[in-house]
């Protein structure tokens, strides 16, 4: 097996799927990995049209056993990932810090931080199989009104890999590195700023070539 292999969570729209695209067009096989079946499927669609190829895994990341099997199935298949891009996010409704709803704080702080606090362990003797394995945060330091879940996990997050790629700034064959794209006209950002004019706005196709340019 001498193609590589990318794991990307979060696969079914914007950044992640962005990335999925393109790496398949490079000859990547992408194991993608998204809740939405019918957002997977009009991705592989896309994907073979370009002459690329990859594994849908419709599974929530949250479901931690369904995540710990799919990472024994990728070893038992492939040995390794070369490449694992965390995407996923839970996207809560805007609300004052003070007015917080219970359930999308938990899902928020879950997708956010647990998930790939419980994946690393996973992921982690994947990518060394590679030799060079790279694990990429995709960060967003957006931290602006009445977006204190979001803020709060992705603050969670980046500090959780941080701590990762510090542990392993000497290792030969893992690197783990975070990307903060530019503001992208995604559906998140159309949530968090309603009426924004979009025109200015990077495309998730744009900011995954560049991701893509530094592996």
């Amino acid at each position: 097996m001498t193609q590589k292999i990318a794991l990307i969570t979060g696969a079914s729209r914007g950044f992640g799927a962005a990335l999925a695209e393109e790496l398949a067009a490079l000859n990547w096989h992408v194991v993608a990995v998204a809740r939405t079946t019918g957002a997977l499927e009009e991705l592989d669609d896309r994907i073979q049209a370009r002459g690329g190829n990859a594994t849908l895994a419709p599974m929530d990341v949250c479901n931690i056993e369904a995540m710990r099997h799919l990472c024994r199935s990728i070893y038992d298949r492939w040995g390794k990932v070369d490449l694992w891009a965390h995407t996923a996010i839970h996207v809560p409704p805007m609300s004052p810090a003070d007015h917080l709803d219970a359930k999308d704080w938990d899902k928020t702080v879950a997708t956010g931080v647990t998930v790939p606090g419980q994946l690393i362990p996973f992921v982690s003797p994947l990518l060394r199989a590679s030799g060079a394995g790279v694990a990429v945060h995709v960060d967003d330091p957006n931290a602006g009104k009445f977006l204190g879940a979001y803020a709060a996990a992705k603050s969670a997050q980046r500090t959780l890999f941080a701590s990762w790629a510090a542990e392993n700034e000497t290792i030969a064959d893992l690197d783990v590195r975070t990307f903060t794209p530019a503001p992208m006209a995604t559906a998140t950002r159309a949530r968090f700023y309603p009426g924004e004019d979009r025109a200015p706005l990077a495309h998730p196709t744009d900011e995954a070539k560049r991701l893509i340019s530094t592996l």
